[in-house]
């Protein structure tokens, strides 16, 4: 038996071996409460759910745990495989997962994560929702998408109140039973959305799946879907053309009697990342289906489930802004060049703070935004009416901003972060999909100004929302007035939609840091952001910029 004496006695005796030992290196980031975050606390109080604290940082202990970011990479080495038939040649369109995926999803499910606050009586339960999604999701992101869905599936489905009935208390459940059995035998259902197709991608109505009225008062669905993420959940939303226009069905996949529903998988999408998540391509051929709301009104319908899910974009480039942002503050702290840690050096240290104020009001902006749709949901309608405009807003922004944050945190890591060992470069890969998921930038920059020309009282309240921040920035005071100025839209305002949606993202962002951030991270925001003394990467803060007060703020306070 080897002994620490011989094994250092080796050493000694040959020089050659101290080659490899390894010195310079940070420990693992692991065994941390990722819900330890000053940022994501205050926002999680100040939105109306401080009782949710002490489960929070349950789940936070359990995220940053070794044995959770075991799952989660296995979850992404294994990926999903399809099995379109059995073994004597019967259709089955079956999809295996790693027992990892599993394994995230129950705790995903459990805590709550799903639909479970449409039950949910208590004030602040969407921003308690919210909060844990965002925790959970910088463990691993491909699995949140079913947890998304499943979360946005109910508000459509009232619009079939029959059908509410019957789903809703299995969609609400904190059960995670997966399986393709009949839904009225299951503890816990998870659903699923099939919206866009080949020929039109974005363009729903340019949809060709036909849906034909039966006597017995269902559908049945023939056509395609192009993007259908989930296919092993329990019910979809699907859009469908039927004789009154585009409209909304309900499509289990197992039927009540037990039998399987026609739902054909034709392959699995081989994806940039999100790679434990498995996305489809669906083919419906006398597809047994239920009406939800109104014939022709099937966009309106899922609206209200793609509004939801828009959030979630929102919160999970929030997290894995944070997430990626961690990682680079962990190693900075450890990581010594030229004899100093990388974290004491001037030009890291303005990388760092950029990152942290862009973190900071990315994870702000997504807590405000889930504190009014919890409000909204409770009855208030100024929320409801910010809402319309935020929501758009917010998902082009910071989806939009995630990748570049991303891509700026692996390079603190240097080589280190270019390896897969370190985590990085699968975040860096799910960075663009928020961007993508419900609509890209076009498609909200564009919802953005439908909004403020069919609803005018959405921009009431978008503008109320900034002027609580009066008076206490110049420069916020005048980028507004700007900005309302060039809300006044013309004939050009498609060409300039990026450009607007950016500037009224920037200014609510703004406000919220002015009211609610230390006075480090609301002024240099205000100096980079909204006055743009600012260079185009990221670390070129101004000189004068309080770096310390914003470093203070970052995960694991690294100062």
């Amino acid at each position: 038996m080897t002994t620490t004496a011989d094994a250092d006695a080796a050493l000694h005796s040959n020089p050659t071996a101290r080659t490899h030992e390894v010195t310079n290196q940070p420990p693992p980031l692991v065994g941390h409460d990722v819900a330890d975050d000053a940022v994501l606390l205050e926002g999680v109080r100040r939105e109306g759910a401080e009782w949710y604290e002490e489960d929070l940082h349950r789940l936070g202990r359990l995220a940053g745990s070794e044995q959770v970011q075991r799952w989660a990479e296995e979850a992404n080495r294994y990926e999903p495989v399809l099995r379109t038939h059995d073994r004597y040649g019967n259709r089955i369109d079956e999809v295996d997962f790693h027992p990892s995926y599993h394994a995230l999803m129950d705790v995903a499910i459990s805590e709550g994560l799903g639909g479970a606050p449409w039950a949910d009586a208590r004030p602040g339960a969407h921003v308690a929702r919210a909060a844990g999604f965002m925790v959970w999701s910088s463990a691993e992101q491909g699995h949140g998408c079913p947890v998304s869905m499943t979360y946005a599936v109910v508000p459509a489905l009232r619009s079939a109140p029959e059908l509410a009935a019957r789903y809703e208390p299995l969609l609400t459940s904190r059960t995670y039973d997966p399986g393709l059995r009949a839904p009225g035998s299951k503890s816990g259902l998870l659903a699923g959305m099939g919206m866009t197709e080949k020929q039109g991608g974005t363009d729903v109505r340019a949809n060709t799946t036909i849906a034909t009225e039966q006597p017995d008062g269902t559908w049945r669905l023939r056509g395609h879907k192009w993007f259908t993420s989930a296919p092993m959940n329990d019910v979809f939303l699907v859009l469908a053309q039927a004789p009154g226009g585009l409209s909304c069905f309900l499509v289990p996949r197992v039927l009540p009697d037990g039998s399987r529903n026609t739902f054909r998988i034709q392959r699995l999408k081989d994806k940039l990342g999100n790679r434990s998540n498995a996305s489809s391509e669906p083919e419906f051929d006398d597809t047994v289906a239920w009406p939800v709301g109104q014939q022709g009104q099937g966009v309106r319908t899922i609206i209200d489930m793609v509004t939801m899910t828009r959030l979630d974009c929102i919160l999970g480039s929030a997290s894995g802004t944070r997430a990626a942002l961690a990682q680079a503050a962990h190693h900075v702290r450890y990581r010594s060049v030229f004899g100093a840690r990388l974290i004491d050096q001037p030009l890291m240290r303005n990388v760092i703070a950029d990152l942290g104020i862009e973190s900071e009001a990315a994870t702000t902006l997504a807590l405000r935004i889930a504190g009014a749709t919890d409000r909204a949901q409770r009855g208030d309608v100024g929320e409801r009416v910010f809402l319309r405009l935020a929501t758009a807003v917010g998902k082009y922004w910071v989806c939009k901003r995630q990748p570049a944050a991303v891509a700026e945190a692996l390079e603190c890591l240097g080589g280190n972060g270019y390896d897969e060992a370190s985590g990085m470069p699968r975040l860096y890969r799910e960075a663009p999909l928020n961007g993508l998921w419900e609509g890209s930038g076009n498609v909200n920059a564009l919802d953005v100004l439908r909004a403020l020309t069919r609803e005018p009282e959405s921009l009431d309240a978008f503008g109320a929302e900034i002027e609580v921040a009066a008076g206490a920035d110049a420069r916020l005071d005048a980028a507004w007035r700007q900005l309302r100025g060039e809300l006044v839209l013309t004939e050009d305002a498609a060409v300039r939609a990026r450009r607007l949606v950016e500037r009224m993202a920037l200014v609510l962002q703004g406000s919220l840091l002015v009211r609610h951030a230390p006075a480090a991270v609301a002024d240099a925001f205000c100096a980079s952001r909204i006055a743009g003394d600012q260079g185009l990467a990221f670390g070129t803060l101004p000189a004068g910029t309080d770096l310390s007060g914003i470093i203070a703020r970052l995960p694991g306070a690294v100062d």
